[in-house]
C-alpha cells in the first residue's frame, strides 16, 4: 500500500521486483487489497504482452493513513 500511496499507478512487474515476492503471493495480497476496495485493478495490452496496472482508491489512501496513524500512537506509546 505504501508503493501505491506515493506513486499514480504501479504495474505488477514493478511491485513484484521492489517486493521480492512471487506471483502467486503477490496475486494473492493484491485480489484481498482489491475486494477490500482499496485498489483499483487496470488490464491492457502492449501489443501482445498483458499489462496490468494498480492504484489506491480514495478509500484504500484513507484505509492506509488510519493505519499509520495507528503505528505512530504504537510509536508514542512505546516512547512513554
Amino acid at each position: 500500500m505504501s508503493v501505491l500511496a506515493v506513486n499514480r499507478t504501479v504495474s505488477f512487474n514493478h511491485l513484484k521486483e521492489m517486493l521480492e515476492l512471487t506471483d502467486g503471493n503477490l496475486a494473492s495480497h493484491l485480489k484481498i487489497l482489491e475486494a477490500a476496495g482499496y485498489l483499483r485493478v487496470h488490464k491492457s495490452f502492449s501489443g501482445r504482452k498483458p499489462t496490468t496496472v494498480y492504484e489506491i482508491t480514495p478509500e484504500g489512501n484513507a484505509a492506509f493513513s488510519q493505519h499509520l496513524k495507528a503505528l505512530e500512537e504504537i510509536i508514542k506509546q512505546q516512547e512513554s
